[in-house]
């Protein structure tokens, strides 16, 4: 006999088809985007460990980090508890949504963070988002080439500055 079963928030439902069980997740993995802003006061070392200590709450719930973007010290729009400058860091992760409230919880509690701001991207976002890491991503590719061809330019300027002062005194 059929019986429908119906589970709690977060659990998964079984559906009975054609005698076979399928689960269906209740919850999906969204994309979300989170900035947050840390107080200026830090040291590089503490920035780095704050910021990992917020990637460590993602990852023990569940969630995908797929994006990573230090923004660097940046001054802010209004003085925010007397500070006029911050950290700016930006997180791109895939989770389910209870993710959110345990990484805002952890914001909360950590008195480095001035603000904060994590919102769902729909799947336009999710797709401006991968185009823009692309074009990023592009852009350190030739920058680092760039700066690779400038040292082998000069590298090659360097030998070649001998030989031209030996050039001259064998002539004489």
């Amino acid at each position: 006999n059929f019986a429908p079963h119906f589970a709690l928030l977060g659990q998964k439902w079984p559906i009975y088809l054609n005698n076979s069980l399928f689960y269906i997740l209740n919850f999906s993995m969204n994309q979300y985007e989170t900035v947050f802003i840390l107080t200026p006061v830090l040291s590089d070392d503490q920035m780095k460990e704050t910021v990992e200590k917020f990637k460590k709450v993602l990852t023990d719930n569940g969630g995908n980090i797929e994006n990573e973007e230090n923004w660097g010290l940046r001054k802010l729009a209004y003085p925010i508890e007397n500070k006029n400058t911050g950290f700016y860091t930006l997180i791109e992760f895939e989770g389910e949504p209870t993710i959110v409230d345990k990484l805002e919880i952890a914001f909360r509690r950590d008195e480095k963070v001035i603000r904060f701001l994590t919102f769902r991207l729909d799947k336009y976002a999710a797709e401006y988002a991968v185009k823009r890491r692309a074009v990023r991503k592009a852009k350190q590719e030739e920058r680092a080439a760039q700066e690779a061809a400038e040292k082998e330019a000069a590298a090659v300027a360097v030998e070649e500055a001998p030989k031209a002062e030996e050039a001259p005194a064998a002539e004489a």
